[in-house]
């Protein structure tokens, strides 16, 4: 049977200077439609799941453009609501060699700034899910987001359906009167799969360890419904090349991927996201958690090669670079 994933969060417009341009030189920015757990969402429908992106996006042509984007791209617009405000925005200049990439967000006051608990019928979207996923973003953009973010956990906890949270946040977001802290832990108490680093943990909960291991142990104590933590590994040669590698902790073992070598970045916005969906995929389809977090690393590592926030690749590319071929070459 096909699997069912259904993903939360806001969907913006993504506006982007041409080639390596800087922000200054930029006469013209080139428009996709991206977010977060739509970026997950788009890369599962890729491989092959039944996909559903739930958002507030306004009402106007816009608003219906950024819908359109994720129809295009497999993922069902059944559960999009349109409403008042505006389209969030973010600018991304893509830095070459030792220049780092930089966004800018432009999101107060969007459509999806203003969801409230109750808006979505939960039970009717979650009926038949395997995961629901959301990140940390969500909350961070209103009290009402986050009110709504956890109404839909606490109802995937009761339906039995499996919750992946990707609680990295961005510290700029919270604009309103609370913080990560007051926020996230509870969210976190409902989660299956976290997807975070020893910092965060320290940052956002107050857990430390000695090691990634160390630190998921002692989360573990204070979040036992959480099954797996994980994260991934960036070694920043250049802002043109990174090595990349992932590793999952069950409660008790740590799986560590093989590294993937991206020589040349193409577009590293929506990595994170090509992980989550990729190791999401590699949990509901393989035996064992070695081969589901090497699936999940190379799904990032080819998301590395793509313009644009999502990982456009089948299961078969992925499997192809999972198995060691990272040649490239042509094939007929």
């Amino acid at each position: 049977n096909m699997k069912k994933v259904v993903t939360f969060g806001e969907v913006m417009m993504r506006l982007s200077t041409p080639a390596f341009g800087k922000f200054e030189q930029a006469e013209n920015f080139k428009v996709i439609y991206a977010g977060a757990e739509a970026n997950v969402a788009v890369s599962l429908a890729y491989f092959g799941l039944e996909t559903y992106h739930v958002t507030r996006l306004p009402s106007h042509r816009l608003g219906r453009a950024a819908a359109q984007t994720l129809r295009k791209n497999w993922v069902s617009d059944e559960y999009i609501q349109y409403g008042e405000g505006r389209l969030g925005t973010f600018y991304l200049e893509t830095g070459a060699v030792s220049r780092a990439s930089q966004i800018i967000y432009d999101r107060l006051y969007s459509a999806f700034w203003d969801i409230k608990p109750g808006d979505f019928d939960w039970e009717k979207i979650l009926d038949g899910a395997d995961w629901f996923h959301w990140s940390g973003i969500t909350p961070a953009l209103s009290q009402g987001a986050a009110d709504a973010c956890m109404e839909a956990i606490t109802t995937a906890n009761r339906m039995g359906v499996k919750v992946s949270g990707d609680i990295f946040y961005r510290g700029n977001l919270w604009l309103y009167d609370k913080t990560p802290q007051e926020i996230l832990p509870a969210l976190t108490q409902g989660c299956d799969l976290v997807l975070a680093n020893a910092q965060n943990f320290a940052d956002i909960y107050g857990v430390s360890g000695n090691d990634f291991e160390d630190a998921c142990r002692n989360m573990k104590k204070q979040y036992p419904r959480v099954r797996y933590f994980t994260d991934t590994t960036r070694e920043q040669v250049s802002a043109s090349h990174n090595r990349i590698s992932a590793k999952i902790f069950d409660g008790e073992n740590t799986f560590t991927s093989p590294t993937h070598d991206v020589t040349h970045i193409v577009d590293r916005i929506g990595g994170g996201d090509a992980y989550v969906a990729g190791l999401l995929y590699g949990l509901m389809h393989y035996e064992n958690l070695s081969d589901a977090v090497s699936f999940a690393a190379a799904a990032t590592a080819l998301k590395h090669t793509i313009e644009g926030d999502f990982n456009l690749c089948t299961v078969a590319e992925v499997e192809t670079l999972m198995q060691g071929d990272s040649s490239g070459r042509l094939r007929r």
